[in-house]
């Protein structure tokens, strides 16, 4: 029978990957508690919560919530960064310690239920910010919108010009017969 405290591990656990997007197995073996601490404050500002867990207990949790694709990662000094909105800028953030720090490694990762390779993490820690990525996105759908715009504001000034020369002859003929109205007439 399981222990109480144990039981308990497993449901914060199982909390931790059930809230996050995204969760970043590293392996940290080699790295001074300074170090740990750098990495923690790069990745909290990074949106992402950094914890050295049980492997045992984060097997089981896993298994419990259904995911078995990690275990072959879930060995030796695991931590695991679990990001719960954005996960770029902590891969960013954990690619960029690994650069700095030969001992850390990614291992790999899971992101909405699918299993990431290393390889899949460091493509992730590649692509630019979410709020980059929607800029260029609004950029985009503008200049087709503002030439859509120019292209409708045309046709109204080209149909003011329109009816505005229409209304000039009209003027003009209006005035001309009246000119040869007056002149039938005679004295």
């Amino acid at each position: 029978m399981p222990r109480p405290e144990k039981v308990q591990a497993v449901e914060e656990i199982k909390h931790h990957f059930s809230v996050s997007s995204t969760s970043i197995l590293t392996e940290y073996r080699g790295l001074t508690v300074g170090q740990q601490q750098q990495l923690r404050n790069s990745l909290r500002q990074a949106g992402a919560r950094y914890k050295v867990l049980k492997m045992t207990l984060t097997r089981r949790a896993l298994n419990d919530l259904g995911q078995h694709g990690l275990d072959e990662w879930l060995t030796g000094p695991t931590a695991i960064a679990f990001v719960e909105d954005d996960p770029v800028p902590a891969a960013r953030a954990l690619m960029e310690f690994g650069k700095q720090h030969e001992n850390f490694v990614v291992k790999a990762g899971l992101m909405n239920g699918r299993v990431m390779g290393a390889d899949q993490v460091a493509v992730l820690a590649t692509i630019e910010d979410r709020e980059v990525l929607l800029s260029k996105m609004a950029g985009a759908f503008k200049g087709p919108l503002s030439k859509a715009a120019f292209l409708m504001a045309s046709f109204t000034r080209e149909a003011a010009s329109v009816f505005s020369q229409l209304l000039e002859r009209k003027e003009e003929e209006g005035a001309g017969r009246a000119a040869s109205d007056s002149r039938q007439e005679g004295p």
